[in-house]
This record gives C-alpha cells, sequence and structure tokens, in this order.
C-alpha cells in the first residue's frame, strides 16, 4: 500500500509533525510506502488566482472553474498542483493531517482543495460522489485540537467533530475516496491553555502515538463512513424518498 501525507502544519516540531512521522514510521514497518506533502514547507500557494494561468479561457474575467477546465484539457496545469495530482493518482490512501483552526481545517489545506481538486479533471457533473475520479482510494483525516475530549460533542463548548469535519470528509467522499473514521488527538494543550500538567501531558500524547501506529496496522477493520450516492438522490439532487 501506499501512503500520500498532506501535512498543514508550519512548525516542523509540533505535535501535528509527530503525528506525521509516526504515520511514516508505522506505514512503513507494515510493508507500504509513504509520500508526503508538506505544504507550508515546500511553499504551497493556497490562493486561487488567474496568475497560476498561462494559457487563459479568458483574459478579461478570472473564473477559477473555467480556468481549471481549460488547464486540463490544454495540459497547462500549474506545476504545484500537476504535482499533488500526480501524488494522489499513485496512492492508494490519502491521509490529511493538520490542527484544527477556528472549527476548520488551516487556510493552506483549504487552499490544496480549492486548487488541486481540478474541475473538469478530477470532478465534471457526473464524475463525482459515490462516481468520482478516486473510487477505489481511502482517505481519512487526523486532526489535532488543544481542548480535552470532554470539551466535544453536540451542544458542548468545543463543538462537533462531526459538523467540523464535515466539509473536509464530504469534499473527500465528492472526489470518490471511501472515507475512513477520522483520527482526533485531543488536548495538544500549550501556548496559554493548559488542562492538565506536563507529566500528565507528556504521558498522555505519548500513548495516543502508539494508539496512531496502531490504528495506521489495522486501517482494514475500519467501517468507512457513510455518505449519499447517486442512487439516493432524485434528478434534482433531493433525498429519494422510498
Amino acid at each position: 500500500m501506499h501512503t500520500h501525507i498532506v501535512h498543514a502544519h508550519p512548525e516542523p516540531t509540533s505535535y501535528n509533525g509527530a503525528l506525521t512521522d509516526t504515520a511514516q514510521q508505522a506505514l512503513t514497518r507494515s510493508g507500504g510506502t509513504v509520500s508526503i506533502s508538506d505544504l507550508c514547507a515546500e511553499g504551497f500557494d493556497p490562493v486561487e488566482r488567474a496568475a497560476h494561468y498561462t494559457e487563459r479561457a479568458d483574459a478579461e474575467a478570472f473564473a477559477a472553474l473555467n480556468e481549471q477546465r481549460n488547464a486540463w484539457k490544454t495540459d497547462t496545469i500549474p506545476g504545484d498542483v500537476a504535482t499533488e495530482i500526480d501524488r494522489l493518482e499513485k496512492a492508494d490512501l490519502l491521509i490529511l493531517q493538520f490542527p484544527l483552526w477556528w472549527h476548520g481545517p488551516p487556510a493552506v489545506l483549504k487552499g490544496w482543495m480549492d486548487r488541486v481538486f481540478m474541475s473538469g479533471g478530477l470532478y465534471t457533473s457526473r464524475m463525482r460522489y459515490d462516481a468520482g475520479y478516486f473510487r477505489g482510494k481511502r482517505a481519512m483525516v487526523s486532526v489535532t485540537t488543544g481542548a480535552p475530549e470532554q470539551a466535544f460533542g453536540p451542544g458542548s463548548r468545543g463543538g462537533d467533530f462531526d459538523v467540523m469535519l464535515w466539509p473536509v470528509q464530504y469534499s473527500l467522499h465528492y472526489m470518490g475516496f471511501t472515507v475512513l473514521p477520522p483520527f482526533i488527538s485531543y488536548g495538544v494543550q500549550g501556548h496559554g491553555y493548559s488542562y492538565e500538567d506536563k507529566d500528565s501531558l507528556e504521558g498522555r500524547l505519548k500513548a495516543n502515538l502508539d494508539t496512531w501506529a496502531r490504528r495506521l496496522s489495522n486501517l482494514d477493520s475500519d467501517t468507512p463512513l457513510h455518505f449519499p450516492g447517486w442512487d439516493d438522490w432524485d434528478e434534482g439532487g433531493a433525498a429519494a424518498r422510498a
């Protein structure tokens, strides 16, 4: 199995960095291969804009969907995007590794999705959801948060992860991936926020890395998340009634 990790954190020594390192080691020990897109270290530009396109479909007005379709058709895909697409095509499993910032992913990861999931190439009006480009491949989210686990859930102070991760996970489904349950690392405290003493924190976070490694060694036992597909909708896209 070949895994590609999209790492979205600006600090290499962060706990997100430790999770990415642990994943690479665990997957390699299991006989797989791993590639990594370190978006911040590689200087990936998350802002979709006209300057990325050398052969414009419309030089007067920039429309991202139009320019993406034209770039795919004319083989003028921006170089950094072409690199990312090649990495995705080679992978059997995609892992998105990121911290929860403002109840969602960092801007660099959202921008990566904006630019790399190209209209007219990686998805079309019909080639999406369970008929998506990446069908047959698996994907999952690994996310960190500073607050303790008990602070999360419906109506709880930290928010509901089922809601906060829905845009990312549904987008993966939109692209055809089979989406595995997320791995959530709670209580990565610091920088003015503290919920437990240092010794307890270090022991718990180390144990969490071990749990992450075991999870990656047993992915075949995971039950994928359920999302609706084409057979579940009527012609207008509403949920079909039995």
